[in-house]
């Protein structure tokens, strides 16, 4: 299996491997009137309609057993507006490329998150984000959208447009798959710029104590916190003036390669083979990696070879509740009997104006648990969850988790909204799964 979601003998598969469907028909349209053509042959034969990225997503938000929308050749750039300082770019594009790209023009994105696998349209449809003080989620970024919606149409809209674009705007940056199928994407760009990376252990309890701090000084802070000890790793990247200080070839393939990936990778199915000797491969595991700084460009410095195939969830908290969830989760581990094998990491952005962002109106942090692929995760996923939610935590709408419309019309303040104009652009339910049915209602 690649990197990416694979089908064979017509299932398809997520990259978690734990979501599988049988669409009736899989379609790869070449451009936006081929897509147009078959949403409106779809709802004549009476099938609901999914498009699908890379199947990143650990939620069945994609998975339908009508039509599937592959849009691996709906790939490139329209056009680069060096005036408006704009990148308009097709809905299946991935996100490394358009990086590349960016960079070879002398551009960048301003934040990512830390996996750059996704197409743009997958990644900005369930709220993908990296970390930031002042700089939010990659859907934040977004200028103007192009989707067509159940009727076949194509809709253009941004924050400039009418008012019923301007809802559309609010809503479909992060629109779940349910208001239409994305197939272009405007981002605001800006002039290629340096980071310099800052990576250094710190206790668990020093992290907390002066988490306010870290935030304030720093304009990309995130960590990770090993279950069963009292270590973190931190990481800090901020704008630097240079020079350029890549990590060396050597260097960064021993940490990033052979500690972050392959040793990694043969910890994890050693707990798998023997739980009981997760909290001393953890205690090793979060010694192995030493401090270091590095300079680069942003890319290169926010993203990061993820090869070790796990499951997540991931829950965004009220910033100022983040130190109370995190003392739960630590509390709640050590008394369970859980075996944790992956970090928890720990991630922040600021609030935004999109309607069904888990920044939405409210400064956040989010907390990430992972399970490596193939061990059982309900039990520590629950009882997470179970913390999580008593802070009026969002889940990640591609992450695991067990929410319902209920929860989220109490912790959205605009879900009515959403769920207005989702009732006006999509009446019939043409782009409805059973993961839509249950978080947006029916």
């Amino acid at each position: 299996m690649s990197t990416t979601a694979s089908a064979k003998n017509g299932t398809w598969r997520n990259w978690g491997g734990n979501v599988a469907a049988r669409p009736a028909r899989q379609v790869e349209p070449a451009s936006v009137e081929e897509l147009a053509a078959a949403v409106r042959r779809a709802a004549e034969d009476g099938l609901k309609v999914k498009a699908v990225g890379t199947g990143h997503s650990f939620t069945s938000i994609a998975a339908t057993d009508g039509v599937l929308i592959r849009p691996q050749l709906l790939t490139g750039i329209r056009n680069i507006d060096r005036d408006a300082m704009t990148v308009t770019v097709e809905a299946g594009t991935p996100l490394k490329r358009l990086n590349a790209v960016l960079a070879r023009e002398g551009l960048s994105l301003t934040n990512m998150g830390d996996i750059m696998e996704q197409t743009v349209s997958g990644a900005t449809s369930t709220g993908t984000h990296g970390t930031g003080r002042e700089s939010a989620s990659i859907a934040a970024q977004i200028k103007a959208l192009e989707l067509v919606t159940a009727d076949g149409s194509v809709l253009s809209c941004s924050e400039k447009g009418t008012e019923e674009e301007r809802a559309v705007f609010a809503a479909a940056r992060i629109g779940l798959g349910a208001l239409g199928i994305v197939t272009a994407i405007t981002f605001a760009v800006e002039p290629l710029f340096l980071l310099t990376a800052r990576e250094e252990p710190m206790p668990f309890e020093q992290v907390l104590a002066e988490f306010d701090q870290l935030w304030a000084e720093n304009e990309h802070f995130e960590f990770y916190w090993f279950p069963h000890t009292g270590n973190t790793n931190t990481k800090r990247n901020n704008r630097s003036a240079g020079p350029e200080q890549p990590v060396g070839q050597l260097a960064g393939w021993f940490e990033d390669e052979f500690l972050s990936n392959g040793v990694f990778q043969v910890a994890q199915w050693a707990g798998r083979a023997a739980p009981a000797t997760i909290p001393a491969i953890a205690r090793i595991s979060s010694k192995a990696l030493s401090a270091r700084t590095y300079t680069d460009i942003p890319y290169k410095v926010f993203t990061s070879p993820r090869r070790v195939r796990f499951v997540e969830m991931e829950y965004a908290v009220p910033r100022a509740a983040l130190t109370d969830t995190l003392r739960e989760l630590k509390a709640m581990v050590d008394r369970s009997g859980l075996r944790v094998s992956f970090p928890v990491e720990v991630r922040t952005a600021p609030a935004d104006d999109i309607t069904l962002s888990t920044a939405s109106g409210r400064d956040s942090a989010y907390i990430a648990v992972h399970m490596f692929r193939g061990t059982p995760y309900q039990a520590y996923f629950t009882a997470a969850e179970r913390i999580f939610t008593a802070h009026e935590g969002r889940p990640h709408w591609g992450k695991v988790h067990t929410r319902d419309a209920e929860y989220f019309a109490e912790v959205y303040p605009r879900f009515g909204e959403f769920t207005a104009l989702r009732d006006r652009l999509d009446p019939e339910r043409l782009f409805q799964n059973d993961y839509l049915r249950r978080v947006l209602g029916a």
